[in-house]
């Protein structure tokens, strides 16, 4: 990846808050020591949105609501991209999101697992795609392909809500819709491992515009075309959301710079925990198995070849009479705060979103941005 990246990344988290990319971490464990990550301290964790409360999530785009359907994020107009992120850490074991996407050309309703290491796990779903939905992974933050990406069918995903479920274990990951398996990925089809998500994760829910037209061609494209805003609004909702942690803990220590499995300490007494279990076994793996279904959908997709990571900054949302959890800043700017590195499907040129997103906010910030731009490059 081109080491502007790097420098637009920096800037981005300098002078803008909310600003946001699925390939930046504030701190990299694998670059240096970091502070440990909060972990779930218990096996399952159930979180029914429609109750009206986000206990142990943070807003870090936009506002979110709640009501009857769970947690409601919409887009009303250019820049907004409405997310929330758990304010805790797992390390193994399942992911159950009961979601009913946003309809909207260019509207992308996103579910991302992400490590500080970059690891990630993903579902999107697409607004003008009414019958698939992308999954995808990242190992490392490693964006040089993008040829992990598959898309299952699922009936009518903005119409109705469907579950979604990541099944993310030491050998193997599966995501289910609806109860059945639509893809599984081996540890060793993932570079012989050296790709496979391995260290904590938290979740990452939102809603952000791909089709803007300030993005990247590849970008637009990927996301099915250029997002009309006098059609707005957009909604997403969340029921609910379903843990199981395999590996309960207070807290989750990197004991040194490799990004492996095995450097991961767990802190704090957790009562009934289980038995860590964390070592990845060398026997031969298949071959990545998707489904029939996963096949037949591919089609669908077969016109998403974009090149395009998402760097873009997410912005306030209008306000809402339901209860609301807001963010405490905003910025100019749009897009994804909730996007994933799969924003880039297919396989070739330069990122131009990544770079445009920095020019942008680069460009507005003024004085006081360009001075906060330049201590961000001396930091690095």
């Amino acid at each position: 990846m081109p080491s502007i990246f790097k420098y637009a990344t920096v800037a981005l988290a300098a002078v803008a808050p909310l600003a946001s990319a699925q390939t930046y971490s504030k701190c990299n464990p694998l670059k240096k020591t970091c502070p440990a990550n909060p972990g779930l301290a218990q096996a399952d964790a159930d979180f029914d949105f429609s109750k009206g409360s986000l206990d142990k999530w943070s807003t870090t785009a936009g506002k979110v609501n709640t009501g009857s359907n769970g947690a409601e994020f919409t887009i009303n107009k250019q820049g907004d991209a409405p997310t929330i992120q758990s304010d805790f850490y797992f390390f193994y074991g399942t992911v159950e999101v009961t979601m009913k996407a946003a309809p909207g050309t260019g509207i992308v309703s996103s579910i991302v697992l992400e490590s500080d290491t970059l690891d990630e796990v993903d579902w999107e779903a697409l607004g003008g795609n009414t019958g698939a939905i992308e999954t995808n992974y990242f190992g490392k933050g490693d964006t040089s392909t993008y040829d992990r990406d598959t898309w299952p069918a699922v009936s009518n995903p903005q119409g109705e809500f469907h579950t979604y479920k990541v099944d993310w274990q030491k050998d193997h990951i599966t995501w289910y819709i609806d109860g059945a398996a639509v893809r599984t990925l081996n540890y060793n089809d993932a570079q012989g491992g050296a790709r496979f998500p391995q260290t904590p994760m938290n979740i990452r829910i939102g809603i952000w515009a791909g089709g803007d037209p300030t993005n990247g061609e590849g970008t637009i494209e990927w996301a099915g075309g250029k997002t009309d805003y006098s059609a707005a609004p957009f909604s997403m909702y969340i029921k609910d959301v379903k843990v199981h942690n395999a590996n309960p803990a207070q807290s989750y220590t990197y004991t040194d710079n490799s990004g492996s499995s095995g450097s991961i300490k767990e802190g704090g007494a957790v009562s009934g925990s289980q038995t860590r279990d964390t070592t990845t076994t060398s026997s031969s793996s298949t071959s990545e198995a998707t489904t029939a279904a996963t096949s037949d959908a591919t089609t669908t997709a077969s016109d998403a070849t974009t090149t395009a990571t998402t760097l873009t900054t997410a912005t306030k949302s209008s306000s809402a009479d339901s209860t609301t959890t807001t963010a405490g800043s905003t910025t100019a700017g749009s897009s994804s705060a909730a996007g994933s590195s799969s924003a880039a499907t297919g396989s070739s040129s330069t990122p131009t979103a990544t770079f445009n997103a920095a020019s942008n906010v680069a460009a507005s910030m003024g004085p006081l941005g360009l001075l906060a731009l330049l201590s961000a490059f001396i930091q690095l």
